[in-house]
C-alpha cells in the first residue's frame, strides 16, 4: 500500500498552512490556518473492508518544565511521548483520498464536535479526540474535546523539529470497535490484529528559528 500527499513531500517540513500554530517574532508564536493536509493511496489490499487513518507527533517532550520559557531549551536528551493530532475510522475501502482543507480549515475554539461529522467529507466516517483536548483542558478561553484534525504547534523553545507521522491502516472489519469520545491510542489497540496493510509518510515543523524543520537539531 502506498500513501502520500500533494501537501509535503514524505520527510520534508509541513507548510504553515496545515499547522495549528506559526512562528511569530514578537509573541513566539501565532494561530494559523490549521487546514489538514491533502493524503491519497493506492494499492490497498484484497479484503479490505475500511481504513483507519493516525496521525501522531512522536516527539513530544515528556516534561513540561521548559516548555515555552522565556530563556530555557526543551533540551535534545529529554524522553518524548506520542500526541495525537488526529485520528479517523471507518473510512470506507472505496475511497482512495482526503482533500486538503476537506475536515478542517481553521481553529475551532474549544474543539470540532464528534465523533460523528457534521457534513462529512467521507460518509460514515468518525474521528476521535486528538490531544489538545488535554494541552487545552486548564485554559478558560480554549477548554474542550478537540475531535478532528488540529496540526502542529511543537513548543517554541524546542532544541529538536518534531515528526508528524501518518499512518493509513488498511483493516479486515467494517468499523473500528470504538465509540464515544476515542483516542488515537485506543484505536490502535482496537485494530490490532485486524490490519492487512499500513503505509506511513512524516513531515517535520520547527516553532524554533534556531532548530530547521527537518534535518539535524
Amino acid at each position: 500500500m502506498k500513501l502520500w500527499s500533494d501537501s509535503f513531500k514524505d520527510g520534508e517540513a509541513i507548510p504553515d498552512e496545515f499547522a495549528f500554530c506559526v512562528a511569530d517574532s514578537a509573541a513566539h508564536v501565532a494561530m494559523s490556518s490549521n487546514r489538514n493536509p491533502h493524503l491519497a493511496w493506492s494499492d490497498v489490499p484484497p479484503g479490505t473492508q475500511s481504513l483507519a487513518l493516525v496521525v501522531h507527533d512522536p516527539d513530544v517532550p515528556s516534561r513540561g518544565d521548559d516548555v515555552n520559557q522565556e530563556g530555557r531549551i526543551v533540551p535534545v536528551d529529554l524522553p518524548r511521548v506520542d500526541f495525537y493530532h488526529w485520528t479517523l475510522v471507518d473510512i470506507p475501502a472505496t475511497v482512495n483520498q482526503i482533500a486538503a482543507a476537506s475536515f478542517s480549515d481553521g481553529i475551532t475554539p474549544r474543539g470540532k464536535s464528534g465523533p460523528a461529522i457534521a457534513n462529512a467529507p467521507i460518509a460514515g466516517a468518525r474521528h476521535g479526540v486528538n490531544d489538545y483536548t488535554g494541552w487545552f483542558s486548564q485554559d478558560k478561553d480554549m477548554s474542550g474535546d478537540y475531535f478532528g484534525y488540529d496540526g502542529p504547534c511543537p513548543p517554541w523553545n524546542d532544541a529538536i523539529a518534531h515528526r508528524y507521522i501518518f499512518t493509513l491502516y488498511a483493516l479486515d472489519i467494517a468499523g473500528v470497535p470504538v465509540h464515544g469520545r476515542f483516542t488515537g491510542a485506543q484505536v490502535r489497540a482496537a485494530i490490532a490484529g485486524h490490519v492487512l496493510a499500513e503505509a506511513s509518510l512524516s513531515g517535520g515543523y520547527s516553532l524554533n528559528p534556531a532548530v530547521p524543520a527537518v534535518g539535524k537539531a
